[in-house]
C-alpha cells in the first residue's frame, strides 16, 4: 500500500519530478545571478584590465561568478539531458550522448571555475 501511494506522487511517467524541480531552481538562480552580472558588467565597462582583475579578486564577486558558472552549466546539462532523452531513440546513441553531455558540462564548468580562481588570485 505504501509503494502505491509513493508511485502515485511521481506522475504518469513515475519519474522526472526531481529533474523538473532542479531545472526550475537553477533557472530562478540564474535570473538573480544574471541580474547581478549585467549590473556588474555595466559598472566595470571600459575599465582597464587591472581594475577588472581587482573587481573579480573580491570574495563576493568571485563567489558570485563561480555560482553563475556552476548554475549555468548545471541548467544547460539538465536541459540537454531532456532533449537527448526525448529525441535520441537509439539506446546506444542515447547513453553516449548523455555521457558526453555530463563530461562536457563538467569539463567546461571546471575550466570556468579554474579561470575565475586564477584571475581572482592574481595569476
Amino acid at each position: 500500500m505504501a509503494l502505491q501511494g509513493f508511485l502515485s506522487r511521481l506522475g504518469s511517467a513515475r519519474s522526472g519530478a526531481e529533474h523538473w524541480k532542479l531545472q526550475r531552481l537553477t533557472a530562478v538562480g540564474l535570473v538573480v545571478l544574471a541580474a547581478w552580472l549585467v549590473v556588474s558588467l555595466v559598472r566595470i565597462a571600459g575599465e582597464p584590465f587591472e581594475v577588472v582583475r581587482a573587481w573579480l579578486g573580491g570574495t563576493f564577486n568571485a563567489t558570485m561568478m563561480i555560482l553563475t558558472l556552476v548554475a549555468g552549466f548545471w541548467h544547460a546539462r539538465l536541459g540537454i539531458q531532456v532533449i537527448v532523452e526525448d529525441y535520441v531513440h537509439n539506446p546506444g546513441w542515447r547513453v553516449a550522448a548523455l555521457v558526453l553531455n555530463d563530461l562536457l558540462t563538467f569539463a567546461f564548468a571546471t575550466l570556468g571555475v579554474v579561470a575565475v580562481v586564477t584571475v581572482a588570485a592574481g595569476g
